[in-house]
């Protein structure tokens, strides 16, 4: 196979899964979706400055490659007030943040009127900052949250945007292959259920990013699969505003205590989740991010000369990849991303979550009346 030649067609399954499996395409591989990112983004890098807030991490699934998960009467239990999760998101944008990325369990005491409380919660504590942007609910919450409010999905959509909601993280996807879904995340949406909703939300003019949790129980067939899955979609809806690779972290989750995995995904798979799908979507979903906080800084740098292109943000903090069991740490300052990113001889561009550039970020004090 000549890889170089695939920046210039649509790839086909069986060509994408090649490149997944022959180690002897790697290398022609990386170099091939490092020169089409180069064709498509040039040599600038984007990051933003943002914050996670987990407003609980209480949760009724069962998911074996969560760490995050709490009971309701475990000592660690929590689960904010809307007024709780306003306070936490003005702290954050106080500290500069122009983005908080709003998540939390499932369960039946949430549904989409609380949701609308907590969004405008934050919009109220941060209006005399300018506001930030809420990227909030995974389609796996927002769904659950309209089941337990009786609502309909487009209806519970249109009331979350009608609040205040401008996008939301495409995570609750993990692998779109069901019988891998039914031992990985068995309490979670069918990959019909997740589809659907996701489509919803895009219809209602609400943007997401497109993820991938792979390294776990899935399969490179299995990998494909998820990908022409995103593919598909994006060319529906254009919803998607970058594809975020998630490298299962292993070490704390159900499923490594149980022996059914005995590690993660390998250093050159995960550069290969760089490099496949920056070969595969082209100019469809031109933004790659990498995940400082789950491979390092430094292999990060490799990374984003693989294909990639966005470095991600600040965070501030995310406990869920600390819980299972990440070392990077939980927050990465704007200075530090850029001396990330200049070493490599490219240029670090701020950015908004739907990848407009800024020149620089929001003043940390309030607006006068």
């Amino acid at each position: 196979m000549d890889v170089f030649e695939l920046k210039n067609r649509e790839l086909s399954k069986n060509e994408c899964l090649e490149l997944f499996e022959n180690d002897d395409l790697l290398f022609d591989t990386l170099k091939a979706a490092d020169e089409l990112r180069k064709d498509l983004c040039g040599d600038v890098v984007t990051y933003i400055i943002n914050a996670n807030l987990n407003f609980t991490n209480v949760c009724t699934l069962n998911c074996g490659f969560c760490a995050f998960k709490a009971k309701p009467k475990d000592e660690n239990a929590y689960f904010m007030t809307p007024e709780q999760v306003g306070k936490k998101a003005l702290a954050a944008r106080e500290a500069g943040a122009m983005e908080v990325c709003v998540q939390g369990g499932i369960r039946k005491e949430i549904d989409t009127h609380l949701q609308v409380e907590m969004i405008q919660s934050i919009r109220k504590e941060t209006a005399p900052y300018g506001g930030i942007t809420i990227h909030g609910f995974s389609p796996m919450e927002i769904h659950s949250a309209a089941e337990n409010a009786g609502l309909d999905l487009k209806t519970a959509v249109e009331m979350l945007k009608t609040a205040g909601l401008d996008t939301t993280p495409g995570t609750a996807a993990e692998i779109l292959v069901d019988d891998v879904r039914k031992n990985l995340c068995p309490g979670k949406l069918s990959v019909e259920e997740w589809e659907r909703t996701i489509k919803i939300i895009h219809k209602a003019g609400i943007k997401t990013t497109s993820t991938i949790m792979y390294g776990h129980i899935e399969n490179n067939e299995d990998r494909v699969e998820h990908l022409f899955r995103l593919k598909r979609i994006q060319k529906e809806t254009g919803g998607f505003t970058e594809f975020i690779p998630l490298t299962y972290l292993h070490e704390n989750t159900p499923l490594y205590r149980k022996g059914i995995v005995k590690s993660g995904a390998s250093g050159l798979d995960d550069l290969r989740m760089y490099a496949v799908p920056r070969l595969l979507f082209k100019e469809l979903l031109p933004n790659i991010q990498v995940s400082w906080v789950k491979l390092g800084a430094k292999f990060c740098q490799v990374g984003l000369r693989s294909g990639a292109n966005d470095f991600g943000g600040t965070l501030m903090e995310d406990t869920i990849s600390k819980a299972a069991g990440s070392k990077y740490g939980t927050n990465m300052t704007q200075q530090k991303i850029e001396e990330c990113i200049g070493q490599l001889g490219r240029k670090p561009q701020l950015r908004t979550t739907t990848y407009n550039h800024v020149d620089e970020a929001p003043a940390k004090t309030a607006v006068k009346a």
